[in-house]
């Protein structure tokens, strides 16, 4: 450590610095401040006696002071998930517990062992990437930092989202009375009828029994997945419990996966329900084969008739 001696002035006798502190700041009150070169002087000396007491208070050793800085970085966030949007991908994680925690940044890229790239920070746990095109699939990375700048490594999960289109408040009729307007064909987004080469399911009210089913063809595929409060409460179609019969009651306030015959997962969910019509929400998966949202079959576990039939 250095001493008291070793920081003062040159030229200016050895005291203490809270006596040339008190000393000096007097004079400043009572000095003429025409007389400028005095003046600065003085004003010079008080700030060299504010320094001298901290240093007295820190010591100016260096090892000291860096050993009193913090260069550890945050633990690595973990718990990263996603979920899909309409030309969004919606990313969350578990929250860091550090005291100095400053924020998160967050990264992505084309794969999950390429070049990852800033697109943003939050101080939540929580960021909506809206930089998407549908379709596209994009990792996600999340690092945790603090207020000193010590950044974490990247997170560890495989993470990723594929952005899809979707609709609300869509209609579709019963294909006994409104045949033409029956079906529905995700891959156009449109009404079409219900033995429309295009077509993935369709409405179906069967009046001997009273009841009313959503109906796929056998090259397709449809599990009904309960009730929900809305479409984005299902985010992963199911490996197994497809309908072996082709179709589900439709009841309202359930959502439904279909898995069509081009190999795309979709989903729809009832909104409103009369005898004639259905009222619903929809997403589809514009990027055939896509595992995060529906799992890849073997052929053989897939009958492929194109000849549709009820």
């Amino acid at each position: 450590h250095c001493t008291l001696k070793d920081t003062v002035l040159p030229h200016t006798p050895y005291i203490l610095p809270q006596k040339l502190f008190f000393y000096m700041a007097r004079r400043l009150t009572i000095i003429s401040k025409h007389n400028l070169l005095e003046y600065k002087m003085l004003q010079r000396l008080v700030l060299t006696a504010v320094f001298i007491s901290s240093l007295l208070l820190v010591g100016c050793d260096e090892n000291s002071m860096l050993s009193n800085y913090d260069n550890r970085p945050p633990a690595v966030p973990s718990g990263v998930a996603t979920s899909n949007g309409d030309g969004y991908v919606y990313i969350s994680w578990s929250a860091n517990r550090e005291t100095d925690l400053a924020g998160y940044n967050v990264y992505y890229s084309t794969s999950y062992d390429g070049k990852y790239t800033l697109i943003g920070s939050t101080a939540s746990t929580r960021y909506t990437d809206r930089e998407v095109t549908n379709g596209d699939k994009y990792y996600y990375a999340i690092a945790a930092y603090d207020y000193n700048g010590n950044e974490s490594e990247l997170s560890y999960e495989n993470v990723y989202g594929v952005a899809r289109p979707e609709g609300y408040n869509q209609s579709v009729f019963d294909y006994h009375r409104f045949p033409s307007n029956a079906g529905y064909d995700f891959s156009t987004y449109s009404v079409v009828a219900y033995n429309n080469t295009g077509c993935d399911f369709f409405f179906d009210k069967d009046t001997s029994m009273n009841q009313y089913y959503l109906d796929v063809y056998k090259d397709s595929d449809i599990k009904d997945m309960g009730t929900t409060i809305d479409i984005t409460d299902i985010t992963f179609a199911p490996v197994s419990g497809w309908a072996s019969s082709k179709d589900a009651v439709c009841i309202v306030g359930h959502t439904y996966v279909i898995w069509t015959n081009d190999n795309h997962f979709a989903k729809i969910r009832i909104k409103s329900m009369t005898a004639d019509r259905i009222v619903f929400d929809w997403a589809y998966q514009n990027r055939p084969g896509e595992e995060m949202l529906k799992p890849v079959k073997n052929d053989t576990q897939r009958i492929m008739e194109f000849n549709k039939i009820r």
